[in-house]
């Protein structure tokens, strides 16, 4: 394979879990490694007639977040259901955010040894984690379990979905600006950001065209990076593979694909969603809510300096 002619474009989708007491929309405690299903209440678990409350300190920090980042502050939000059918979801849609996000645009700024490079960030937005699968058997995998259960602890923690921009065009520069990213979030006091424990889990939307043209080519998107070595590897995988399946005559389908750590390879886990499929609607339990100037700079006078200025 020469792959000379061809050059990656590669967009993330960071999504961190907020440094919150409780939940995003109940006022059940979070924690991790607690015994299964046992930070759980009707809302939580989606029962019928539960309705949500919204967690100004989720809020908040997501404010932090999006001024951080060089991001405009809506003037105004809304929450929409995102409807899709897994075990994970007791409700059988999330309340996530679409067309209103809470900050928007933006860009990060990436340190390394030749300089600095500029990632733009499409946006923030709010929304509430799933819950967890657990699967019991050999190694903890779903291919080797016995069986699997669902734990709702995770269901409904507050989490901050940051959207960049197709920016990136190495493996090294994704897992160098996620690497930063994560400190910024920590310095903020955003989020724990442990990877090791889901609270910072990554997603890349990664592509090849041949080197100089403007037009993207289909993308693929990766899941189950829970390092930074995991990111660097699973992408380099994705990219060779991307341009060998080119240079053989076939062509790049577009679909979501599992990153494999111990195999060191990615596989096809689904065709990639459209946001049509999720049929998206405003939440109708929630009202849109509003920021004032006077509460955004408030907020962005008690920001401390960051650590690219530092």
């Amino acid at each position: 394979m020469s792959g000379l002619g061809y050059e990656p474009v590669i967009g993330l989708e960071i999504h961190v879990q907020l440094a919150t007491r409780t939940k995003m929309f109940c006022g059940c405690a979070l924690g991790f490694g607690e015994p299964i299903n046992t930070r759980t209440c009707p809302v939580c678990l989606g029962h019928p007639g539960a309705l949500p409350t919204l967690n100004a300190q989720a809020v908040r920090l997501a404010i932090v977040t999006g001024l951080a980042l060089g991001s405009t502050i809506a003037e105004r939000s809304t929450f929409h259901r995102k409807n899709y059918f897994y075990p994970d979801l007791p409700k059988a849609y999330q309340i996530s955010q679409y067309d209103e996000p809470i900050a928007i645009g933006g860009e990060f700024l990436v340190l390394g040894e030749e300089g600095v490079t500029k990632v733009g960030i499409t946006r923030a937005h709010l929304e509430e984690d799933a819950a967890k699968l657990v699967h019991l058997g050999a190694g903890g995998r779903r291919a080797d379990a016995d069986e699997s259960v669902v734990d709702f602890n995770r269901g409904g923690t507050p989490l901050l979905e940051i959207v960049t921009e197709p920016d990136i065009d190495s493996a090294r520069d994704a897992a160098e600006f996620l690497r930063q990213l994560r400190l910024t979030l920590r310095h903020l006091g955003v989020s724990d950001c442990n990877m090791e424990e889901g609270s910072m889990r990554v997603d890349a939307n990664v592509s090849v065209r041949p080197r100089g043209e403007s037009e993207l080519g289909t993308k693929a998107e990766v899941k189950n990076m829970n390092s930074f070595k995991s990111l660097h590897d699973a992408l380099l995988y994705e990219i060779v593979r991307q341009v060998e399946e080119i240079e053989n005559g076939g062509s790049i389908v577009q679909e979501t694909r599992h990153w494999d750590a111990g195999a060191k390879r990615t596989s096809a886990l689904r065709s990639k969603e459209e946001a049509h499929d999720y049929r998206y609607f405003p939440e109708p339990d929630m009202v849109p809510f509003e920021f004032s100037e006077e509460y955004v700079e408030r907020i962005e006078k008690k920001l401390p300096e960051l650590p690219d200025a530092k």
